[in-house]
């Protein structure tokens, strides 16, 4: 489970984005690490008991970088104020669809699906929604997706229809989407409790067949 500990180190990481700070905090960083990794990998575990694809998947592995890339940003706080892990079973660095979960004090949260992908691989995944819109329909409609995440994540979209597609298409308000993602958002109180690797474990496995629905366009 995720403790006060980590989340209290994070709060004061945010109020303390410093190298001189972090340096001082370097064994209460490697504990709230560890949590945040053993806490990844029960939630592996507990998805490999229902999807094994995700059994061979190292917790370790799926963790991103607590430093921040200042080269192109204004904001050159060092450090990031959240622990982050893609659960991918093509591999962290992969552009297919995965699994996301974020802790951070305030506005924690899990989800997955693909972010901003490259040109061609949004064109693929377009056009698998718009040759098998009926099954997406349904993914999406499925009750138990409805229970966990409400819809996608429909704010980034494109004004009009994009190159291909014409505007009558039946599906053509997720067809103009940038991004196909879906998000739950937890509260701090939410994730100290004892079950919320269960509580993620769930969420997460209703998001699968969204995420195997966009590998399959992708791959196709």
């Amino acid at each position: 489970m995720i403790s006060t500990r980590t989340i209290n180190f994070l709060n004061d990481l945010k109020l303390n984005n410093n190298r001189d700070w972090f340096l001082t905090k370097n064994i209460d960083y490697k504990a709230a690490k560890q949590e945040y990794i053993d806490f990844i990998k029960k939630v592996i575990t507990q998805l490999s008991h229902k999807a094994k694809e995700y059994s061979e998947i190292e917790a370790s592995k799926c963790l991103f970088r607590i430093n921040r890339d200042v080269r192109f940003s204004n904001n050159k706080a060092p450090y990031k104020t959240n622990f982050g892990a893609s659960i991918n079973t093509f591999g962290k660095k992969s552009p297919k669809a995965g699994l996301y979960i974020h802790i951070e004090p305030g506005v924690s949260f899990i989800g997955g699906g693909i972010y901003m992908p490259a040109s061609d691989i949004l064109f693929k995944v377009r056009q698998e929604i718009d040759y098998n819109f009926k099954e997406f329909s349904n993914i999406i409609e499925h009750k138990d997706f409805v229970k966990h995440y409400g819809q996608l994540y429909m704010s980034e979209a494109l004004k009009n229809p994009p190159r291909g597609f014409d505007k009558e298409n039946a599906a053509i308000d997720f067809l103009k989407l940038k991004s196909f993602v879906a998000f739950a958002n937890f509260s701090d109180k939410e994730i100290l409790k004892s079950d919320f690797a269960d509580q993620v474990s769930t969420k997460l496995l209703a998001l699968l067949p969204f995420i195997n629905f966009i590998n399959k366009g992708i791959d196709d």
